[in-house]
């Protein structure tokens, strides 16, 4: 058993990092405490004298605590979870331990037995009894459900000087800290069964500034052996131990220390020299305990006394291909594929945290890295380590600057929010511009380079700009909405603008107030969609120019509209709470409603997976940025699926790869574009790589797939607008064989930029599907059809071969196969044709690049994180 004692340990404080809109108190956090069978839950205790849960979701952390537990008389000073019982929670107060039951928020006992202030509390594996330490010196044992007074207490340190205590797992033993009369550091092996003098003292461990590490040994004497010292860089601010079940265990590296510094996480890892790392080595790594709790509270409280089951450190036994963490700002929780491997045995109802009266902690149970899916159990393997999407590694890169499109200027950052902040297709991108006038720059794509200083041809809206949408099927046609409630129809001349348009080609009476969003039909041409402020959804034949349907039954304003992808449906996202859909040519009333987001800040809704499901971004109760999934033939039954991604101000606007089943989303005012792959199955977010860059970007519009470099692998391609510029952006799957053609990733794609129907035909009740072509290019082979490799032969064992041979013809053998391997002994060695270095330089190498160590255990500092 290996204890890692902190010298110099200073609490880490939590404040918030906004600034408060009015003048308030804010109290810091002296002590918190992750939950150990909920990576997504923190435990938090302050000044303020309140204990607070909050939970995380993914990324991003709630405004708002989940659980208040208080206020108590005096400030909080320990926090800590039960180790084997879901839901039960212990804080120290004053003189005074509680310990709580969240599933009730109540305290099931209070333990006053203390003649001062409480400085640390620990429990036992089993959680039958609870340690604690006090600032009267001593030292005291409890058995919580048993009575309320300590069972044994006995003088730990000499001075009240802070001190600590925890208990050595399921044994009867117990480590403290503390200080002597002289002040000098003390460590202190306990047996509770004689809780009258301790069994071992060690004074002055180590110096301030350094991290020790001894072994606990209980062969014979009772012992702590000193194993190794390691000297740290900079001042310790805090320190978190890593969970057994992410180590590399095939590097024999037993523990890991996270060290926080003043700007800095340092890990300092320790390994066992072993002369082989090909194998796991058992003797290293002892089942340690697993993240499904033994017990309710309820249980717990009742008398049961149960150890969580433990796991195997062996990455074989949980089959997952990789282990790896993240870590916040002074701790750490387990990533997805490790955690999902730790509930593998979970029952649905092992957790009293997702109960009816606890729904404001967990108000959706199931996760996956990162994001929050859908809560049904699962029991195969492909649900408890989550689905593998085969685009996770995606990679984004900014194509050569000699591509873009610079010096752009005079950007209209005021456009609203409905809005994607520009336009794109094949050959133009379509920017409104601060100008007065509503005026939009028109560039085409194929002229790379910087824009000429002085006035470029411009479109001449009248009205200030509200949305826009290039015609699907006509690469010259921009339909403009102005704040003005009309809707410009614009032709771009062959070659591109030379001079300012102001006459538009047609011009719709729009509605009789403003308009939010338009859209065209997906397969009929002169289909065009528009919603406004006055509560409808026009569709307008640009052939006659005139109004055809009118979609009602909103009662607030429509964030979003989109159509189906087989043309027949069309719905909205409204802020009055609900999705619509309409069915435009038999009813101007909705088809289906259903519940939408929960915040009325602003949505965007697309269909997804050919029609099957409506996915929506919006926000939450707390303002954080979400994005939803609803069956499309069953609104009314809520949200299938939702995932959370951080908290932000803009709109997260989604664009959709029907071929893949992915989508992009980020908003106006972003660095990242977040991408998932969705499916029909749970969980139904697969989370892939995110995209950063170096700045914020004004707008993300994508190319159709005949625009890809399919041998590349490049599936997805963009056009993002920064503040001053048009970069590309190039989406691709990593793939070593990029000599056949990936068919896994192409299949056939949708002809949509030509139309299917006439606008006449839609509207006399006519449906189409787009023809579909292939990606293929005719001197590629698909990966599906590449030939196999040839297979490895094994041969047999050496001793297969020896034991048909004489004893003479082995050594014969042997002698021949030695004098093969050592070569021509005239032969010069390579390394001596190695240039040495002068004899100072090698010794201050020598110098610089020592490596602590002692005893069987090696201690490395790693790359700063």
């Amino acid at each position: 058993m290996i204890i890692i004692i902190i010298l110099a340990f200073d609490i880490a404080l939590f404040t918030s990092s906004r600034r408060p809109k009015a003048l308030h108190k804010i109290y810091a956090v002296t002590d918190f405490d992750f939950c150990p069978f909920d990576d997504w839950l923190l435990a938090t205790c302050s000044a303020d004298e309140t204990v607070k849960l909050w939970r995380f979701s993914g990324s991003s952390a709630k405004s708002e605590a989940v659980v208040t537990l208080g206020p108590e008389a005096v400030r909080i000073e320990c926090v800590l979870f039960h180790p084997a019982a879901d839901g039960v929670l212990t804080t120290g107060a004053g003189n005074t331990a509680k310990v709580w039951d969240l599933t009730r928020q109540k305290a099931f006992v209070a333990l006053e037995d203390h003649g001062d202030q409480i400085q640390s509390l620990c429990w036992k594996q089993d959680g039958s009894l609870l340690g604690s330490s006090c600032k009267d010196k001593k030292l005291r044992i409890f058995d919580p459900r048993a009575s309320s007074l300590a069972v044994q207490s006995i003088e730990g340190h000499k001075t009240n000087k802070d001190s600590r205590v925890i208990w050595l797992s399921s044994t009867e033993n117990i480590i403290s800290t503390g200080f002597s009369q002289l002040r000098e550091r003390e460590v202190k092996l306990w047996d509770t069964r004689k809780f009258t003098s301790s069994i071992t003292l060690t004074c002055s461990l180590c110096n301030t500034g350094s991290l020790s590490a001894c072994a606990f040994t209980a062969d014979g004497d009772f012992v702590i052996l000193p194993v190794n010292q390691c000297l740290m860089e900079a001042k310790s601010k805090g320190a978190a131990l890593v969970p057994k079940l992410i180590l590399d265990v095939m590097a024999c590296e037993v523990l890991r220390v996270l060290q926080l510094t003043e700007n800095c996480i340092i890990p300092v890892t320790y390994t066992v020299p072993r002369k082989s790392q090909k194998e796991f080595h058992e003797d290293l790594f002892p089942d340690t305990v697993g993240a499904i709790p033994a017990m309710a509270a309820q249980d717990w409280w009742s008398g049961s006394n149960k150890e969580v089951r433990l796991k195997s450190a062996s990455i074989t036994q949980c089959g997952c291909e990789r282990l790896c963490m993240s870590v916040c700002s002074v701790t750490l929780c387990v990533c997805g594929c490790v955690r999902e491997c730790l509930q593998s045995n979970q029952s649905p109802s092992s957790s009293p945290l997702t109960s009816p009266s606890m729904t404001s902690l967990s108000s959706t149970s199931g996760k996956s890295s990162g994001f929050v899916t859908s809560p049904q159990s699962q029991k195969s393997l492909h649900s408890l380590f989550g689905s593998s999407s085969k685009f996770r590694h995606v990679q984004g890169l900014v194509s050569h600057r000699d591509t873009h499109i610079t010096n752009l200027k005079g950007l209209n950052l005021t456009i609203p929010g409905e809005c994607d902040g520009f336009c794109v297709n094949r050959e133009r991108a379509a920017i409104p511009l601060s100008i007065s006038g509503g005026q939009i720059a028109v560039l085409e794509l194929s002229k790379h380079g910087r824009l000429p200083d002085g006035a470029i041809p411009t479109i001449q809206n009248t009205a200030a700009v509200v949305d826009m949408s290039w015609d699907p099927f006509d690469c010259s046609r921009l339909a403009v909405a102005g704040e003005d409630a009309k809707i410009r129809v614009w032709r771009i001349p062959d070659g591109g603008l030379t001079e300012i348009i102001s006459k538009p080609e047609t011009v719709l009476p729009g509605h009789p107030e403003k308009i939010y969003s338009i859209k065209f039909h997906p397969l009929a041409a002169d289909i065009l969609a528009s919603s406004s402020h006055d509560m409808t959804v026009k569709i307008w034949n640009l052939d006659t120019g005139k109004m055809v349907i009118e979609l009602k039954g909103h009662k607030d304003q429509i964030f979003s509209l989109c159509w189906s992808p087989n043309g027949q449906f069309l719905s909205t996202v409204c802020r009055d709470g609900k999705i619509r859909i309409y069915d435009p040519r038999r009813s101007v009333s909705p088809l289906q409603e259903g519940p939408g987001p929960e915040r009325n800040r602003g949505a965007r809704i697309l269909w997804v997976c050919g029609g099957q499901y409506l996915l929506v971004s919006g926000f939450n109760s707390l303002s954080e940025r979400q994005v939803y999934l609803y069956k499309a033939e069953a609104l009314s039954a809520g949200v299938v699926a939702t995932a959370s991604l951080d908290m932000a101000p803009s709109t997260l606007i989604p664009f959709y790869d029907e071929d893949t089943r992915t989508v992009f989303l980020t908003g106006k005012g972003d660095t990242k574009v977040c991408i998932f792959e969705i499916q029909t199955e749970n969980p139904h977010f697969l989370e892939c790589s995110t995209f950063c860059s170096a700045d914020l970007h004004k707008g993300f519009g994508f190319l159709p797939k005949t625009e890809c470099n399919v041998r590349e692998v490049e599936f997805a391609r963009a056009w993002r607008l920064s503040h001053s510029s048009l970069e590309m952006v190039l989406f691709s799957v990593p793939r070593v064989k990029k000599e056949f053609f990936q068919d896994d990733i192409f299949p056939e794609t949708s002809v949509w930029w030509k139309f299917a129907l006439s606008a006449s035909a839609w509207l006399s009740g006519s449906n189409q599907q787009h023809q579909k072509i292939s990606l293929q290019p005719s001197n590629m082979t698909p990966v599906s059809a590449a030939p196999k490799e040839a297979p490895v032969r094994k041969y047999p064992t050496s001793a297969f071969y020896l034991e048909e041979k004489t004893d003479d013809q082995k050594k014969e053998e042997l002698l021949s196969a030695m004098v093969a391997k050592l070569g021509n002994l005239d032969d010069p060695l390579p390394q001596d044709a190695f240039e040495g270095v002068d004899e100072e330089e090698w010794v201050s190498k020598v110098s610089a690049s020592q490596v602590q160590h002692q005893g069987w255990l090696t201690c490395h500092k790693i790359h700063k994180v």
